[in-house]
């Protein structure tokens, strides 16, 4: 997609901290840190969210899923949290499925 930042990480056009980089996902340090880490997992496919990722190919959805433990082990995280937001309501705002990475610090309960 054209208009996509991720996608343009991806290429390559745009540079990110990439701290992971697969067939099937990369894995950069987030701009606007939530907390001490705050990794995002892509896909290198364009899909809209994580919903769409794992309907059209569960299979690189599952890479995603599984790269988000990889990051949080590389930087020495034992408890974290993963998390897909799905919709501009739900805060998402880049339009490429992506799972943040978070942890660091305590995360409390309920988010948001």
């Amino acid at each position: 997609m054209p208009d996509c930042i991720f996608c343009s990480i991806v290429s390559g056009d745009i540079p990110a901290n990439i701290v992971l980089r697969t067939p099937e996902v990369v894995a950069f340090t987030d701009l606007n840190p939530q907390a001490p880490t705050h990794i995002l997992v892509i896909p290198t496919e364009h899909h809209e969210n994580g919903a769409e990722l794992a309907k059209d190919n569960p299979v690189q959805a599952a890479a995603v899923l599984a790269a988000t433990h990889t990051v949080a082990a590389e930087a020495g995280l034992t408890d974290y949290r993963t998390v897909f937001n799905t919709g501009a309501e739900a805060g998402q705002s880049v339009f490429h499925a992506h799972a943040h990475v978070l942890g660091g610090r305590n995360l409390g309960w309920p988010p948001g």
